[in-house]
């Protein structure tokens, strides 16, 4: 009989109030699970010697009121000494408790594993919870994935962010597929994730397939589309939405010139690259592109070359100036992407691809809400250009 139940039967014997015994329970329970995500956080138990000289190591605690049904619990919510830890045992603000699904929904968001999902249970709530009975409850779920797919969509985006990344699902042996993804920006600037698919590579014709799935729920124009460059991804741009513009990364530009150029030359040569897509008009980006050329052109000829025959390179500068930094790279995907393969690095793979989309589904969803009513930076400067370019093209 463990602590919970025989604390349990000593109320009920007693006749003393059950509900103080869950509060102090659930307390405890999620004070001991936030001491250990810091644990395997840090890598390191309370008090090793292997903490000393690791490079980051506990600061004390800060404290948050949850209200429950049972009672407030009094969290203690560790720090390390870098301010790296995030904690995913409460959610971020949240002063109250949802239903016992609504939880299991929101660990799963954060990547807990559904075996951990169903200790952490067992030890709340004093009753055993199997994975699959855990995995059972966020069957819910798979209604959200149908939806969020077959959803209509808003018939024109300024901007629309193509990126893949890679993600450990097992089929019949685990590997790594490609998660494509496109989120769009709407006229007046908020974000939105408009679609995915899953593939084993990344490939324009996949990419193509899910652009025409973005037409058939109702995107009938994009003025500019952004990604890293992938071999024929222009084609299937220009199959779907023929009208459209291409901008390609110059974020990626950079990190291919770094990685084909010695380690002596990569700040410098780097550095001039900036030049041209940070200049103050397209004139002078294209200037700073002949000027970079010409002192490079003898030491890496083939780096030259590459962007000499680079046609995207400039395109973002035929937008509205205040958006230039948010359109001419990806790294407003490449950043959401990062977030979910956090949550992932929990995961040491995904048992089935429905188990995948279903916790991808949950981030675009939670995504999709947090920026329906955000202005992304530049955007609301840029608002009636944008409009104007729209008009055009009518």
């Amino acid at each position: 009989m463990n602590h919970f139940t025989s604390d349990l039967v000593q109320a009920l014997v007693t006749k003393q109030d059950v509900t103080e015994v869950f509060r102090s329970h659930l307390e405890s329970a999620m004070n001991r699970l936030l001491e250990t995500e810091l644990t395997a956080f840090l890598d390191y138990e309370k008090y090793d010697r292997m903490g000393m000289n690791s490079g980051n190591s506990r600061n004390g605690v800060y404290t948050r009121t949850l209200h429950t049904e049972y009672g407030d619990l009094q969290l203690h919510i560790p720090r390390d000494r870098n301010g790296e830890f995030k904690q995913q045992t409460a959610a971020p603000y949240k002063r109250s408790n949802d239903t016992l699904e609504s939880f299991v929904i929101h660990m799963f968001q954060k990547g807990v594993t559904m075996t951990e999902i169903a200790d952490l249970m067992e030890k709340m709530y004093g009753h055993h919870y199997t994975p699959q009975t855990v995995s059972n409850m966020t069957k819910v779920m798979v209604e959200h994935v149908e939806a969020f797919m077959k959803r209509t969509l808003t018939k024109r985006y300024v901007c629309v962010y193509l990126d893949a990344t890679y993600i450990a699902v097992k089929r019949e042996t685990v590997s790594k597929e490609a998660v494509y993804l496109a989120v769009g920006i709407r006229e007046d600037g908020s974000k939105e994730v408009l679609a995915y698919t899953i593939a084993p590579t990344e490939s324009a014709y996949v990419w193509k397939e899910l652009l025409q799935d973005v037409r058939n729920r109702g995107t009938q124009e994009v003025l500019l589309f952004i990604s890293d460059g992938l071999k024929g991804i222009v084609d299937a741009i220009g199959e779907v939405y023929p009208q459209a513009k291409y901008q390609t990364c110059c974020v990626h530009l950079a990190r291919n010139i770094a990685h084909k150029v010695r380690v002596s030359d990569r700040a410098e040569i780097c550095g001039d690259f900036k030049s041209v897509y940070r200049a103050d008009s397209e004139r002078a980006g294209k200037a700073a592109l002949e000027t970079f050329c010409d002192k490079w052109k003898s030491t890496y000829p083939k780096v030259v070359k590459s962007l000499r025959e680079n046609p995207y390179i400039f395109t973002f500068y035929s937008f509205p100036k205040p958006i230039w930094r948010s359109i001419y790279s990806t790294n407003l995907i490449e950043s959401f992407n990062k977030q979910m393969k956090r949550y992932t690095k929990r995961k040491e793979q995904f048992p089935h691809e429905e188990a995948l989309e279903k916790f991808l589904v949950s981030q675009f969803e939670s995504y999709n809400q947090r920026f329906a009513t955000r202005c992304h930076i530049g955007f609301d400067q840029a608002r009636s250009e944008l409009l104007a370019m729209f008009s055009n093209k009518d």
